[in-house]
């Protein structure tokens, strides 16, 4: 990559949705993060509201799975009162849409194109 990509160009921040990230743990269950919107000053921007993201992770047979929500409340107290709830949520929904991925995949129909299906033999 030289300094002239297009793609450089692209990889700018965007000044106007700015937070400030302060993380939480207890070191068992997961983290809490704080997002406090700021301005370009680093000065907090009242007029947007304050966003709390849940992370904890699940051991599968697989290996250990992450999951990220986002937690709808108004405080930190607030929020880690909903972290076991809003994560159980975010674990269905990702249960789901695994389940309607494999239901996908199982239905696909893979149709030859012409010069594949002149070589089929049927006997």
């Amino acid at each position: 990559m030289n300094e002239n990509d297009p793609a450089l160009e692209q990889m700018k921040m965007d000044s106007s949705n700015l937070y400030k990230e302060e993380t939480y743990t207890d070191r068992k269950m997961g983290s809490l993060h704080i997002l406090t919107p700021v301005d370009t000053n680093g000065e907090v921007d009242s007029a947007r509201d304050i966003i709390y993201l849940g992370n904890t992770q699940l051991m599968t047979p697989y290996g250990a799975m992450p999951l990220s929500f986002e937690i709808e409340a108004n405080s930190i107290s607030e929020a880690l009162e909903r972290f076991g709830e809003t994560a159980k949520e975010a674990l269905d929904r990702t249960i789901e849409e695994a389940k309607e991925y494999q239901r996908e995949k199982a239905s696909s129909i893979v149709i030859p194109d012409a010069d594949t299906a002149s070589k089929i033999q049927l006997k």
